[in-house]
C-alpha cells in the first residue's frame, strides 16, 4: 500500500447533497482492497487563480489516504467521466507505509486541526477586545465633545 494525497475541484454550482456524494464515491473506491482514508477535509468554495471550464470557482476537497496503486487509477477514471469534477491532481507521499504511521498521520492531522481551531478563537477573542475598546473610545469621545457643547 501507498500514501497519496489527492486535491479535486468540484463545480461550484453542485448542492450540498451532489458535493457529498462525489466525496462518498471517491471514498468508496479509495477504500476498496484494504485502503484507508487518513484525513479528508472539505475546504469550500474559493476562487480559482483562473477560468477552468468556465467557472471562476470551485469546491475544493483535500484527501490524504493509503490504497493501492490500482485504486488511484480507477479513481482518476472516475474523475475524467465525470462532470462535476473541474480538476484534480494526485501526488504520492509514500512508497509504502504501516499501520503505526497510518496511526501517527491521524493524530498529526488532528493536532493541526486543533492548533487552527484555538488559533481561529484566539483571533476572535482579540477582535472582540478591540471593537470594544474602539466603542469605549467613541463612547469617550462623544461625552467630550458633548461637554464642549455645554459651555
Amino acid at each position: 500500500m501507498r500514501r497519496y494525497e489527492t486535491i479535486y475541484i468540484l463545480r461550484p454550482t453542485l448542492s450540498e447533497d451532489e458535493i457529498n456524494t462525489v466525496i462518498e464515491g471517491t471514498n468508496t473506491v479509495l477504500g476498496a482492497d484494504a485502503g484507508q482514508i487518513i484525513s479528508l477535509d472539505k475546504w469550500g468554495l474559493r476562487k480559482l487563480a483562473y477560468l477552468i471550464k468556465k467557472e471562476a470557482q470551485g469546491y475544493y476537497v483535500l484527501c490524504d489516504y493509503v490504497t493501492d496503486p490500482k485504486n488511484v487509477a480507477e479513481m482518476e477514471r472516475k474523475f475524467r467521466i465525470d462532470d462535476a469534477v473541474m480538476k484534480y491532481m494526485t501526488i504520492k507521499l509514500a512508497d509504502s507505509i504501516t499501520e503505526e504511521e497510518i496511526e501517527a498521520a491521524r493524530g498529526e492531522h488532528e493536532a493541526a486541526k486543533a492548533a487552527a481551531a484555538a488559533a481561529e478563537q484566539e483571533v476572535e477573542v482579540a477582535e472582540d477586545e478591540k471593537s470594544e475598546k474602539s466603542e469605549k473610545s467613541e463612547k469617550k469621545d462623544s461625552e467630550e465633545t458633548g461637554s464642549d457643547d455645554d459651555k
